[in-house]
């Protein structure tokens, strides 16, 4: 069964509309790179505007394969100006083995 890694940005309300969009604006920088990794199947970014918050949910043939997200170094990079600006990121970013799964 695959991995789930799930990581969560927080941040104020008033300060939403930029980060979605500095998100979107990610997927230029990030998708080049993610998609030569070993091991990816699926890898979505997402935005709760109620909850003020933001996601990156992949999904991984292996938790080694996950884990390569930890030294990406673009992603850093990303995620230090996503701070800098005032976002908090939950952490430790969540690696989950799947127990099950349904396929329409």
């Amino acid at each position: 069964m695959p991995i789930i890694r799930v990581s969560i940005l927080r941040c104020k309300p008033d300060q939403f509309a930029e980060f979605k969009e500095m998100m979107a604006e990610s997927n230029a920088v990030l998708e080049p790179g993610i998609r030569r990794m070993r091991g990816i199947i699926h890898y979505y970014a997402g935005a709760d505007h109620a909850a003020s918050s933001l996601t990156n949910v992949s999904i991984w043939q292996t938790l080694a394969d996950a884990q390569q997200l930890d030294t990406f170094q673009p992603m850093l990079d990303l995620g230090k100006v996503f701070v800098a600006k005032g976002a908090t990121f939950e952490r430790p970013i969540m690696n989950y083995a799947s127990l099950w799964e349904i396929v329409p």
